[in-house]
């Protein structure tokens, strides 16, 4: 079986080894000309961890990805502990995998390694599709063409792949614009950043801070209530000063972390429905693709890395391919559905106004914390202790 991916990214990359290790032939079409070195952090919970784990890549996990000691949160003016629950030794034992904060690009670069060579084209931007018989077309802007058995549209969240299926989407502005940071860790004083995934929560926004590359690099992700700019881009740069007055109010963990910024970007936080349907004959779509979701479950790469196993799984065990592409799309839409959903739940959770609502929000959580803190755990097992790949 002859599969093109159009996008080089985190879901596509993971969809062409899944498909090389289930013995078929696989190319990557990417529009940039180079992976990209920027980005950010990305966590990558044990359900993700344990694709990643049968594709071989645990050794170059471990060599350059942080895994947190616990998850805590904490009141962002103050800096109030409001609980901490382990997590490094408990992923392991709870989940039967590691949980780790790692940078997009050092993901990226993993990933691309792993492949044979020629598999991954750069400079490939996709235009158009037809279907014929037992055959995929894809024309490219630079006007040259490939052709294979079928095609799986991994091109992100503006995805011209599903434009050209299902027409153009209907995303809904949240209220919330994010920004994100990462600064060098030796920029810091030393314990400044707690070596947790953190989140500082406070009236009408939030950040959350971890470390990415052996403890190297500090990530930071501010999420702020905003009725104005809507810009859904997450490369647009954005002004340091604007982040600073955003997060003034906050403890000096943060203040100080931004301090260090000499690069910021800023996007607006979109939701999306979940689509009626991911395929048409023998073209899939896959990760941000067919499900995006905001970032406050941090699902949205995990879930494309276990659509790519799931995906090489049914093409290998069903002979027609829109069979396996129907087998596919059923198999996993209940799962990233409930994921968009809770994502969008947790919207505004961490933004509570005044005294009473925060007490009534995060009391609840103090206490469980104390009393029971498997509890916390408990509400993530639907999540980290799937696996895919049984």
């Amino acid at each position: 079986m002859k599969a093109l991916i159009a996008g080089g990214g985190i879901g596509g990359l993971t969809a062409a080894l899944c498909m090389l290790e289930a013995g078929h032939d696989v190319t990557v079409f990417e529009r940039h000309p180079a992976l990209t070195t920027g980005g950010a952090g990305i966590q990558i919970s044990p359900n993700g961890v344990k694709v990643l784990e049968r594709l071989g890549l645990k050794s170059e996990l471990d060599a350059i990805a942080f895994r947190p000691d616990a998850l805590e949160m904490r009141l962002g003016r103050s800096g109030l502990k409001l609980f901490s629950i382990p997590l490094r030794d408990e992923a392991l034992r709870r989940y039967g995998a590691p949980y780790y904060h790692i940078h997009r690009a050092d993901l990226l670069s993993i990933l691309s390694n792993a492949l044979p060579p020629r598999t991954l084209q750069l400079g490939k931007e996709f235009a158009s599709l037809t279907q014929s018989g037992d055959a995929v077309t894809v024309t490219f802007t630079d006007g040259s063409k490939a052709w294979g058995d079928l095609l799986i549209g991994a091109d992100g969240i503006h995805s011209q792949v599903r434009e050209q299926l299902f027409g153009p989407d209907a995303p809904r502005f949240t209220g919330n614009i994010a920004w994100r940071l990462v600064v060098p860790a030796s920029s810091l004083p030393k314990n400044l950043i707690p070596s947790t995934a953190t989140i500082w929560v406070g009236p009408g926004r939030h950040a959350v801070t971890y470390y990415l590359r052996r403890g190297e690099l500090v990530n930071f992700v501010g999420v702020v209530e905003r009725k104005g700019w809507q810009g859904e881009s997450w490369t647009e740069r954005g002004d340091i000063k604007e982040m600073a007055a955003d997060f003034a109010s906050f403890s000096n963990p943060i203040t100080t972390l931004i301090a260090q910024a000499s690069e910021v970007h800023r996007w607006a936080l979109f939701d999306r429905e979940p689509l009626a349907h991911w395929s048409q004959g023998r073209v899939t779509l896959l990760g941000d693709a067919c499900h995006p979701m905001l970032p406050f479950l941090a699902q949205g790469a995990v879930m494309a890395i276990e659509d790519a196993w799931v995906l090489s799984r049914k093409l290998k065990s069903i002979n027609e391919i829109p069979a396996a592409l129907t087998a596919y799309e059923a198999e996993r839409k209940p799962r990233t559905t409930r994921a968009q959903r809770g994502a969008r739940r947790q919207t505004g959770l961490y933004h509570k106004q005044g005294m009473a609502a925060q007490l009534a929000t995060y009391g609840p959580m103090w206490l469980a914390a104390r009393l029971t803190p498997g509890i916390v755990h408990a509400r993530q097992d639907w999540l980290y202790k799937h696996d895919v790949t049984l």
